[in-house]
């Protein structure tokens, strides 16, 4: 018998969101559907096109070459297909019931998110943010998988389906308690011959010890913690030196009793990124949450 050649163009939808997300589960997140509604419209899929459509490897679902060869066509007929039929309506943070799952460091944490809430608590009450740290090597699968909706750190490797924004450059200084011996003047020398304390939650390797030793340069790491507002305690009660970004040591000031002194040494600001997974470019909630967190960030980082 012949193929019934119409189709529901809905399920071209829950195609493309498989094929975004890499899973079923996410793609039920995604388009506010059960898993098993979207496990039915799949299989009702692969019987009209008569292809399995996507293969499993390890907890994701891969595209065979048929769903490769076609889905720049399916992506560029539903965007039209979208814009024109089913306009959004208009946006009101106000009434908005959504929890945004953002990737951060505790640095920003501390910078950030006090004058992000504070702007969520007046325009939009029903917001609920979620911070979480992650390895750097899983913030693409997570933000794929729409478990993370928002990550913000410094360059990372991520492909095409990631978009990605430029927030602002961070530079280094170095922050010890007001009565160290180096407070009045710290030389490179000084800085190399002290004794240091680092952070590393995650027990990565420095980046800034890389840099020094690719320079020829060491220094004498005597104390490795897991936050900086720790580290930055125990160089206020210490001889250890404690290098952060200039921002966090700037806010820290009017903390603790420490000084702040500029890096001895030049070294090329490092710049901050804001990523996110394209699939989430157009939805107005989630670009109205990205704008106040960016906003955040730059206002509270600019004026540290």
């Amino acid at each position: 018998m012949e193929r019934d050649s119409r189709i529901d163009l809905n399920l071209f939808r829950v195609l493309d969101a498989i094929y975004s997300q890499g899973g079923v589960s996410a793609a039920a997140r995604v388009l506010h559907l059960t898993q098993p509604a979207v496990t039915h419209a799949l299989r009702r899929l692969r019987d009209h096109l008569g292809d399995p459509l996507f293969v499993r490897q390890g907890n994701r679902l891969l595209p065979t070459e048929k769903v490769r060869a076609m889905m720049p066509a399916v992506q560029a007929h539903l965007k039209g297909l979208l814009g024109s039929t089913h306009a959004q309506p208009q946006f009101d943070a106000a009434q908005l019931q959504m929890e945004f799952v953002i990737g951060f460091r505790d640095i920003l944490e501390s910078i950030a998110l006090p004058a992000l809430m504070t702007d969520i608590e007046r325009h939009a009450p029903g917001v609920r943010v979620v911070s979480r740290r992650l390895p750097a090597d899983e913030v693409e699968r997570e933000l794929g998988t729409g478990a993370l909706d928002l990550a913000v750190d410094r360059p990372l490797r991520a492909g095409p389906r990631i978009s990605r924004r430029y927030l602002l450059d961070e530079s280094l200084a170095v922050v010890m308690r007001r009565a160290h011996p180096l407070a009045g003047q710290l030389r490179r020398a000084d800085y190399l011959a002290a004794q240091h304390v680092v952070v590393s939650p995650l027990g990565e390797s420095n980046a800034l010890d890389l840099l020094l030793g690719q320079s020829g340069m060491f220094r004498e790491v005597r104390l490795v913690c897991q936050h900086y507002f720790s580290a930055c305690q125990i160089a206020a009660a210490s001889d250890l030196l404690l290098t952060v970004p200039q921002s966090y040591a700037n806010h820290l000031a009017g903390l603790l009793p420490i000084a702040v002194r500029p890096l001895p040494m030049r070294l090329k600001a490092f710049p901050i990124l804001a990523y996110w997974h394209e699939s989430k470019d157009e939805d107005q909630a989630h670009g109205w949450f990205r704008e106040r967190l960016v906003h955040a960030i730059t206002q509270a980082m600019e004026s540290s």
